[in-house]
């Protein structure tokens, strides 16, 4: 099945993608619903539970699938692979678990999500200064941001790849390149590309992403990425019987983790989030990500385009291709957001409401590769 196989045949789309029988569904930014493959995987697996060990029905194969799949979408090795579920669970485990001396300096950015704050934040109570970046407008963060907010005592850049408002994508190759000529660790959070832009991470040390938005898998079943040659000094801040060696689950006198990213997965897997997941990354890689980023960058351009025709401004409108997504963020100063955004549900058009720090409110749309083009300009007809 191709990109194009969906969007020229509506009985195929609509079998592939069930919500586009109901709705149109402008979100997915936020929570996706399920593609029919992943939802089936999910329910024939869980199906196959009833009849016996649910571990004795897939594992170890169906965890070696999805490491060999996340490290295919990420260009990494299936060991700097770890199932551990939302990614603000991964961030915790990375900030909880990386030991900086008192008076080093982690640089974030304020106004991310919240998920990729708060872990940050609490690294103070380590005696580490967390900075907050000066940037230029919501989520526009440049190379030479980042490189000229850093010092000799900045141990780590947190970021992500792409503002959940504004819709910029980062140069993370570039940042990433440069922090590593500073000794510098980067972190992404990379939840708002991952299936839907290229995100791989050779400029990366630690990257994590939960399925639930571009990667059309179920929630809280996501990859953290840790590099190898990071495993050693990243301890992880949880134990148990999956992660700490214990031969015929007996208790040893000494922890012991295990080797590769399985360390930072203390025990039983979410092996139902883990079967979505995989069907998820299947049919990503199937469609390509470098063939949904097109599409993606294509309805971008002409949905801002027509939406500023309609005089509404839309935030990063401008923006070159290169660091744009699939994220529109649009409002009128004197128009009620809100209300906009609740008619568009009542036509079965499915937004997302949002606001930033000054409280300026905006709808939110984050249409996927198979959204159709007059799904699109139904929207527009009723703006």
């Amino acid at each position: 099945m191709t990109l194009e196989d969906i969007l020229n045949n509506e009985e195929l789309r609509q079998h592939e993608f069930p919500v586009a029988r109901q709705q149109i569904f402008l979100a997915h930014a936020g929570d996706c619903p399920l593609p029919r493959r992943v939802a089936e995987a999910i329910a024939k697996y869980a199906r196959e539970c009833t009849t016996g060990d649910q571990e004795s029905l897939i594992y170890p194969l169906i965890l070696e699938r999805g490491r060999a799949l996340g490290a295919k979408l990420l260009n990494c090795q299936p060991g700097e692979i770890a199932f551990v579920g939302p990614t603000s669970l991964a961030l915790s485990f990375i900030a909880s678990g990386l030991k900086f001396r008192k008076g080093e300096n982690v640089l974030i950015y304020f106004d991310d999500y919240p998920s990729n704050v708060y872990p940050w934040l609490a690294m103070a109570d380590q005696g580490v200064e967390v900075r907050m970046m000066n940037i230029r407008g919501l989520g526009v963060i440049r190379p030479k941001d980042v490189i000229g907010q850093v010092d000799e005592n900045t141990r780590l850049v947190a970021l992500a790849s792409c503002h959940f408002i504004s819709g910029y994508r980062i140069d993370y190759q570039t940042i990433g390149k440069e922090l590593r000529k500073r000794n510098i660790l980067f972190c992404l959070d990379a939840i708002q590309t991952l299936g839907a832009f290229a995100t791989t991470t050779e400029d990366v040390d630690l990257l994590a992403a939960d399925a639930h938005k571009w990667l059309l898998g179920p929630c809280g079943a996501g990859l953290l990425f840790v590099r190898s040659s990071l495993q050693e000094r990243l301890t992880p801040p949880i134990y148990g019987w999956n992660n700490v060696r214990c031969p015929n689950y007996v208790a040893q006198e000494q922890i012991v983790f295990r080797k590769t990213a399985q360390k930072y997965e203390a025990g039983t897997h979410n092996l139902l989030g883990i079967v979505g997941l995989v069907a998820a990354m299947e049919l990503i890689l199937e469609l390509g990500v470098d063939n949904i980023a097109r599409e993606l960058l294509r309805k971008r351009a002409w949905l801002a385009s027509a939406l500023k025709a309609k005089g509404y401004s839309v935030l990063e409108a401008d923006a070159g291709s290169e660091v744009s997504s699939g994220i529109i963020s649009f409002y009128k100063p004197d128009m009620d957001m809100p209300a906009l955004q609740q008619k568009l549900l009542e036509a079965h058009i499915v937004t997302s409401p949002r606001a930033d720090r000054t409280g300026q409110k905006y709808v939110r749309l984050s249409p996927h590769f198979y959204n159709t083009d007059a799904e699109l300009h139904r929207l527009l007809d009723l703006l």
